[in-house]
């Protein structure tokens, strides 16, 4: 893709999730110092060191793995490029031959996909890190795409300068 028009990253940035991520490991960590490092049992019934190493480092590779995910989109003349990187290893493309319409729209999160990250709800398939606006991308074959943005206004005149043929914004 050269001369992209629109570009944006995003990650998962929200702070409630942030806090919660590290109440849990720091919750976690607090348990192995106290049953592996200090010899003190770590709860009521405690679990088996193995078990508590386990519980403490899992938690920890998955927040690591939310903090290196980054949803890429890419705008030119020939399409539209997405990667939620690390899942997808290579560039989705999306020629502009394919999509009957895109348009810029605020949706619900939680009641039309189910929450954020790569998820697939009533209206199709969804990619977003967090917000409620997002490129709707409606394809020939009738399938849907959604990609979030925190950009939508950048994106909208983006689409109005290609032309891409889109419905009025919910």
């Amino acid at each position: 893709m050269t001369n992209a028009l629109f570009q944006e990253k995003q990650r998962f940035n929200q702070i409630w999730l942030m806090a919660l991520l590290a109440g849990l490991v720091v919750f976690g960590f607090w348990g192995f110092i106290q049953q592996i490092l200090l010899d003190k049992p770590f709860g009521d019934n405690p679990e088996s060191n193995i078990g508590l190493i386990f519980s403490t480092f899992l938690p920890l590779l998955i927040v690591a793995f939310i903090f290196v995910l980054q949803l890429r989109t890419k705008i030119d003349k020939t399409g539209i490029v997405y990667q939620f990187w690390p899942i997808h290893r290579k560039e989705h493309i999306i020629k502009w031959e394919e999509v009957s319409c895109a348009y810029v729209r605020k949706y619900g999160p939680i009641m039309e996909y189910g929450g954020w990250g790569f998820r697939t709800g009533r209206k199709g398939r969804a990619l977003n890190t967090s917000g409620n606006m997002g490129l709707q991308i409606e394809f020939v074959s009738g399938k849907k795409l959604l990609i979030g943005t925190q950009k939508p206004e950048e994106l909208q005149r983006v689409l109005q300068k290609l032309e891409i043929k889109g419905k009025a914004a919910n």
